[in-house]
């Protein structure tokens, strides 16, 4: 994918991704916030094809979905070599887990359980890739990856089963 970005004086930044398959989306941000998508079928048109406003959480919305917050697909052969030793798995974190109020750094959830949070999902925002000063509440639901027998420690202590 080729990206190229360009000022738009007094308006903001363009953003052009041009495709493997030779279509375009740009992104217009302006400096007020709004954000505007156009979509190309043809890139050397100088009229979009398609087009829509989005809002900043919309916008984080969509990165969070393309990152793959929700759903990462897999390609078939890495998937049966997953199976057998990765678990991903979303647990709710309830008021009696010693995870509640810390930061991700500051609970060592990898040191303690052997699992990475990947991704938290907090009312109706998504945290994707949080970083190990992102605090966790009561009633995240966090993505975290790691080996059943980690899956199942850290699902104990979310739980607040084994603190």
């Amino acid at each position: 994918m080729e990206v190229k970005m360009t000022d738009l004086p007094g308006i903001g930044k363009k953003m052009s991704f041009l495709t493997a398959e030779g279509s375009m989306v740009v992104l217009v941000t302006h400096h007020t916030g709004k954000r505007e998508l156009y979509f190309f079928q043809d890139p050397d048109e100088d009229e979009a094809d398609f087009s829509m406003e989005l809002t900043s959480n919309e916008t984080r919305e969509l990165g969070a979905q393309l990152l793959g917050a929700v759903f990462q697909p897999v390609d078939s052969d890495k998937m049966k070599l997953f199976r057998s030793k990765i678990v991903v798995e979303w647990i709710e974190l309830k008021e009696a887990s010693m995870f509640v109020g810390k930061t991700i750094g500051e609970s060592e959830v990898r040191k303690k359980t052997g699992v990475s949070i990947v991704g938290i999902f907090r009312n109706e925002d998504v945290i994707a890739s949080p970083g190990i000063n992102e605090q966790l509440q009561v009633g995240d639901t966090v993505m975290v990856v790691g080996k059943n027998s980690q899956i199942s420690a850290f699902e104990e202590l979310a739980e607040g089963e084994a603190n």
